[in-house]
């Protein structure tokens, strides 16, 4: 019987546990080496060793943390893969605004570009004026392509992720039946994946805002559309072809108008964008967008603007009961442009989704605003980079620049 090499064991051993602290530090960003330890289930010695080495080579770097500090003691030390380990991208797309982030994989963010876009914009145009945002970011944040290990990309539509085609465009119209992520890739050199920006939000509010600390959430983004992101055992759910959450269509009234998927009574005919805005219509007819709907309401008392906002809650909230009832979650996150006004919208949503949810789910779960607010579905972009490297190609992040 041949001998079992031990040399090979323990170099097999000692790889493993290399890459265990890798990928702890890219999904936890900066980290103390006692956390470290607990979190990778690593001895303290093991981790001084794996962390003497990464840090020679340039993989991750060591500095104090001043936010640790305790009482007048000093500042903790953390750890964090290094700023040349490489970088995360991401693009989110709105109906009526382009936004891109570039952050590095300690969770930082290093810069950050916004710029509005036309109603109806066109998707090639669109594309185009991502890519060079995305260029003029990474230059910004010193960051060279090669370092890219990633770009997501949101859009408030729901995205097969069996074709990867744009299933519908209703809010980006022209979008539909694009190959997106091969459109970006080609403008930018760079593996990109399209996901629905709800997700996006559910992730980055999962990772750091009001999800923090919960295995299981709901993302309502209530704007010009309305779309929920599912977050089950800290990981998206997106359903079998990846068009889980598509809360907007969730029927509230079986006799309404019918929307333009072909169902009647959909909930964003009721509370999306263009409802509330035509809702205003007559008594309003010089507001244009939800962000000045929110103010008038939110800043200015306005009433009628006050009204409407309450109703969305209300319809909102009949169609979250049906998800409590089906998902049964923990809590439930509030984002997008409606999330803005408050308790004006998330007081009738609560009552609402009291009245008609069983019970049992209703009272175990919380109904709460977000706290990235306008920035969470950029911000989802870098977590989806940081948290799914392998949908990149990047599943051995880091681990290859280290000599065997």
């Amino acid at each position: 019987m041949p001998a079992v090499s031990t040399h090979g064991a323990l170099h097999q051993l000692r790889t493993a546990n290399r890459g265990r602290v890798i990928e702890t530090l890219r999904t936890n960003g900066s980290m103390t080496r006692s956390a470290l330890a607990r979190k990778t289930g690593l001895s303290r010695t093991t981790i001084s060793t794996l962390l003497t080495e990464l840090i020679e080579h340039g993989i991750v770097t060591e500095a104090s943390h001043d936010a640790s500090r305790r009482g007048a003691g000093r500042p903790a030390t953390v750890v964090r893969l290094d700023h040349s380990a490489g970088a995360a991208v991401s693009i989110d797309v709105g109906a009526r605004h382009l936004a891109v982030a570039v952050g590095d994989l300690a969770h930082r963010v290093l810069a950050e570009r916004w710029v509005p876009l036309p109603a109806a914009h066109q998707a090639l145009d669109g594309m185009d004026r991502a890519a060079g945002l995305v260029r003029e970011a990474l230059a910004e944040a010193g960051v060279a392509q090669g370092s890219v290990i990633g770009v997501a990309m949101g859009l408030p539509a729901p995205i097969s992720q069996t074709t990867g085609l744009v299933a519908s465009s209703n809010i980006l119209p022209g979008w539909a039946g694009l190959q997106v992520a091969e459109e970006m890739s080609e403008r930018l050199g760079l593996p990109v994946f399209v996901e629905n920006d709800s997700n996006l939000g559910a992730l980055a509010e999962s990772a750091w805002g009001a999800g923090a600390g919960f295995d299981q959430l709901a993302y309502i983004k209530a704007a010009t559309g309305i779309g929920a992101g599912l977050i089950q055992d800290g990981k998206l759910f997106r359903g079998t072809t990846g068009t889980a959450g598509e809360i907007g269509h969730t029927t509230v009234a079986e006799d309404g108008p019918i929307c333009r998927c072909g169902n009647r009574g959909c909930l964003e005919l009721y509370a999306g964008g263009a409802a509330l805005l035509g809702a205003l219509h007559q008594s309003h007819p010089e507001v244009e967008t939800l962000e000045r709907v929110v103010e008038l309401a939110h800043e200015e008392n306005d009433p009628a603007c006050a009204r409407v906002l309450a109703d969305a809650g209300s319809h909102i909230g009949v169609a979250i009961a049906n998800l409590i009832n089906l998902f049964n979650p923990r809590r439930i996150i509030v984002g997008g442009e409606l999330a803005g006004a408050g308790e004006t919208v998330l007081g009738p949503m609560r009552v609402a989704a009291e009245r008609s949810a069983v019970q049992a789910a209703v009272e175990a779960v919380e109904i709460v605003p977000g706290v990235l607010g306008h920035r969470a579905e950029v911000l989802g972009g870098l977590a989806l980079v940081l948290f799914e490297p392998w949908r990149f190609g990047a599943d051995e992040l880091v681990r290859s620049a280290i000599p065997a």
